[in-house]
């Protein structure tokens, strides 16, 4: 084993046991919750050990300095005003003075895999740790990120963090989003969230998200990292359906409004439309009313999450999907209300920043059908990915896996690109 491999496994080792579930194997790593908060303790310390001064930007996401941090909110260089002057502004990279932000999250799906998000920040203070070893002195700042809340599993919305940060979202909103106890995420971070930071946001000239691979594009590639060019665009609606609660033993079978009925027609529709358009529809999570085995349901909650490689493709999904919902409610005598919880659109990765990278680490180039807090800061500054090879392919699942070699080589994947762009 390497040096480099020793130095994650003891990494790794120091957070596998946090959050996660000994039946399932899988990790219950809600944002804000006693698990992710001791993630984040860890982040702190990480950060203290390497002498890099860990900020706040009032939303719940983390950032630790190598060079220069902010004062406050203020910015020194030219960004501060949260501008996009193109005469300061290389699109091909960082300008003179912008920092260079990598990082990702700790937050995960229920009973997800381990490596979806943390591999990002582990791998971010290694790349730091390798850089400084080789004697690198950055020339621009760099910064590695902790986001809250990017998978959405408490609060209903993904990349909450930078989507307030960047201002993608209504504070107000934000701050009375609840998690299935009643829970605020004001009142879960503590305080009313701050919103979007133009000056904080201002400095940063480029953002190197690092992120296991969820598919098995680079076991087919047989290469262990990759550049990614695009997310596709996606969302996530609830669709939610009212019948009439009855007796299940009492009430004929031509008498019920049963939005069950409704619903699994719904999922079923979904699973068509999909299919008919070379796109992605899930249907994972349900809410019943009242939940019980002998009572037909008063009403019955469904979120569809829905993907497509274009826009129109997403767009004609989820309005077939609608209709065909509307109509099996008309014919079960339920009603049917559908709201859009959030959606995010297609998402091309800067093609000078992902071009000059995919040279520098002649590494293959691919989209990618998951969302990301990447995809969110690509529309504010110059953004790239790389992915990890995940051997099973499988995500958002204890299957999820990565070979410590395959990290090994994303953390000198990750430090030659930081090299490339914060210390030349």
């Amino acid at each position: 084993m390497s040096d480099l491999a020793g130095r994650f496994r003891e990494l790794w080792d120091g957070i596998a046991p946090v959050g996660r579930d000994a039946d399932s194997g899988g990790y219950l790593r809600y944002a804000l919750t006693a698990p992710e908060l001791r993630l984040r303790e860890w982040f702190r310390a990480q950060a203290d050990h390497r002498g890099m001064p860990v900020s706040e930007d009032g939303n719940g996401n983390l950032f630790a300095w190598w060079g220069d941090p902010p004062t406050g909110t203020q910015a020194n260089d030219a960004h501060a005003t949260g501008t996009r002057d193109s005469s300061t502004q290389d699109r091909d990279g960082p300008t003179r003075g912008g920092a260079v932000l990598t990082g990702s999250h700790f937050d995960s799906v229920p009973h997800g895999g381990a490596y979806d998000g943390p591999l990002g920040i582990v791998s971010a203070f290694l790349a730091v740790d390798e850089l400084r070893a080789a004697g690198a002195t950055p020339v621009r700042p760099v910064v590695v990120a902790a986001f809250v809340e990017e998978e959405g599993a408490r609060f209903g919305v993904p990349c909450l963090g930078s989507r307030l940060l960047t201002g993608e979202i209504d504070v107000d909103r934000a701050a009375g989003l609840r998690d299935a106890a009643g829970v605020s995420f004001a009142e879960a971070l503590g305080h009313r969230p701050a919103g979007a930071d133009p000056a904080l946001l201002g400095r940063f000239a480029a953002f190197v998200e690092l992120h296991v691979e969820q598919g098995r594009a680079l076991v087919d590639a047989d290469a262990p990292v990759a550049v990614a060019s695009a997310i596709w665009p996606h969302g996530r609606w609830r669709f939610e359906l009212r019948g009439e609660g009855n007796h299940a033993g009492t009430t004929r079978m031509a008498d019920r409004r049963d939005p069950m009925l409704t619903f699994a027609f719904t999922v079923l529709a979904a699973n068509k439309e999909a299919r008919l358009r070379g796109a992605h529809a899930t249907v994972g999570r349900v809410a019943v009313e009242p939940n019980a085995t002998n009572a037909i349901p008063s009403k019955v909650t469904g979120w569809l999450d829905a993907r497509a490689a274009e826009p129109e493709t997403l767009h004609d999904l989820v309005e077939a999907v609608q209709a065909k919902a509307a109509e099996r409610a008309r014919r079960d005598g339920t009603a049917l209300t559908v709201t859009p919880e959030s959606t995010t659109q297609l998402v091309a990765f800067d093609g000078g920043l992902a071009g000059r990278l995919a040279a520098l680490l002649a590494a293959p180039v691919l989209p990618t059908g998951a969302g990301h807090d990447a995809g969110v800061l690509a529309a504010h500054l110059p953004t790239a990915m790389l992915f990890v090879r995940n051997p099973t392919g499988v995500s958002h699942s204890p299957a999820e896996s990565a070979t410590d070699d395959d990290c090994t080589a994303g953390v000198v994947a990750l430090a030659r690109v930081l090299e490339e762009l914060a210390c030349h």
